[in-house]
């Protein structure tokens, strides 16, 4: 098996054998300096290719960025400066070529903009390979975190008949041929009523929350929604615990001491990755992660949140009154001037949240909470659920939602119900805060917006 670089610097003497891509190639009197990469890390191994090597003339010569190659040689210590070895090329096999005047990857920087028209190619370049490994990284602490917390992972539905959020976004799952299709019977509903892909499987979770006490889902989810801003993606990948005999403080408890969790496992495992974000992309970003870890989140009301903003007499483009939701504009000056940390903001009104969420005592607001991180504004959303039949009914019949189609939510509350909270993440909005990167389209592999679903 070839050495994968991620796992520890060749050891010196001792015969190795690499695969990977040549980054760089620089040539000299008696040797090509390649600098080759195999996609584990961030770190290049140097190899020497002497032109001594039988196909020096005849392949070495010839190699340019993006070509692939099997090296076999001797690991030694290394004079260069950045590096404690290099590789002494005995045999260099050529895997592939790429043509330097057709591979669109040169030794320079691209802009991210320019990368996104080349979302096959682009996990080749350091900064977007980095956030994928981090990204992986941060796939793996998620479940580890979880399990560890004794919860069951659920796999929700991604095609479902319940719209969880009641916003009408959803995107409709048809089997109508296509036009200039052959089959052009009547269309029809292929699972006997309308379905769509999934927005959320918060609700089918509850349903196992109450009989597992404790569930988490992690997977696809997707809003029809036209925004075509750096936050937002119609496809996105969403973490959703959920938990029985849990009221709203549990339910903050828990989110915060996961995200806790997520940045500190970065920070750990992820050291070379992080830095170079650190240096490149959002200098200050280690030291911005490590004071998440160092301090408690700010905890205000909707109403406390919305009286600081309209004392700050700040021109926002969207005014601040009680009963309008925060826009990302009021959320990040809640964090980045007014608090300077990580704030939880909870108690909304009821009018502006979905039906599911528990009504107060004050029966004009629920036992909601958003968490908001600096830079990046909202990264969670969560509530206690509302466990009560006939207040739920209320709520459903109050915002539009009819409780015929949702009878099995209902039966919830109706056989041996119980208090029970959770929350979602956004996982693309993670990895953007941990990475430092400012659009949402470049922390996932193959970003699908309005207007764009490429390959």
């Amino acid at each position: 098996m070839d050495i994968k670089l991620i796992l520890t610097e060749p050891q010196i003497g001792g015969q190795t054998i690499i695969s990977g891509w040549i980054r760089t190639k620089r040539d000299s009197k008696d040797f090509s300096f390649l600098e080759i990469n195999d996609g584990s890390c961030l770190k290049n191994l140097q190899v020497i290719a002497a032109r001594a090597l039988p196909n020096y003339d005849t392949q070495v010569s010839r190699l340019t960025t993006g070509c692939s190659v099997r090296v076999t040689g001797q690991v030694t210590s290394s004079p260069a400066k950045g590096q404690t070895v290099e590789l002494q090329a005995e045999t260099l096999e050529v895997i592939g070529w790429a043509p330097a005047d057709s591979y669109p990857l040169q030794k320079k920087r691209h802009s991210f903009e320019f990368l996104r028209e080349i979302s096959h190619l682009r996990p080749r370049t350091n900064s977007l390979g980095a956030v994928m490994r981090i990204r992986s990284h941060l796939s793996f602490a998620v479940h580890q975190y979880f399990q560890d917390n004794n919860f069951f992972l659920v796999h929700t539905p991604i095609i479902t008949t319940s719209d969880c959020e009641g916003a009408g976004e959803m995107f409709a799952v048809t089997t109508t041929p296509k036009k200039g299709s052959p089959d052009q019977t009547p269309p029809r509903d292929f699972f006997g009523n309308p379905a769509g892909l999934t927005v959320s499987g918060q609700l089918q979770a509850e349903a196992y929350a109450l009989a597992l006490g404790k569930v988490y889902t992690f997977g696809p989810t997707f809003r029809a929604e036209n925004s075509n801003t750096s936050r937002h993606l119609a496809e996105f990948w969403m973490i959703e615990p959920e938990m029985a005999f849990c009221d709203l403080d549990g339910d903050i408890a828990l989110a915060t001491d996961f995200l806790k969790y997520l940045i500190k496992s970065t920070l750990k495992n992820c050291p070379d990755d992080l830095e170079l974000f650190d240096r490149f992309i959002a200098p200050g970003l280690i030291t911005r992660l490590e004071g998440v870890l160092d301090r408690s989140f700010t905890r205000i009301s909707y109403t406390e949140a919305v009286a600081l903003l309209a004392k700050s007499k700040q021109n926002f483009e969207y005014p601040v009154s009680w009963g309008t939701d925060l826009q990302s504009e009021h959320e990040k000056f809640l964090t980045d001037v007014i608090m300077k940390s990580p704030v939880v903001v909870t108690d909304y009104p009821s009018a502006i949240k979905p039906f599911y969420m528990r009504v107060n005592n004050d029966k004009k607001t629920v036992a909601a909470m958003d968490i908001l991180f600096p830079t990046i504004g909202e990264i969670i959303g969560g509530s206690q659920r509302e466990e009560r039949e006939d207040i739920l009914l209320k709520r459903m019949l109050a915002t539009g939602i009819d409780p015929d189609q949702y009878q099995w939510y209902i039966d919830l509350r109706r056989y041996g119900t119980v208090p029970h909270a959770g929350f979602g993440l956004g996982f693309e909005r993670m990895v953007q805060y941990i990475t430092g990167m400012t659009n949402i389209r470049d922390v996932i592999p193959f970003p699908r917006t309005p207007g764009h679903a490429d390959l």
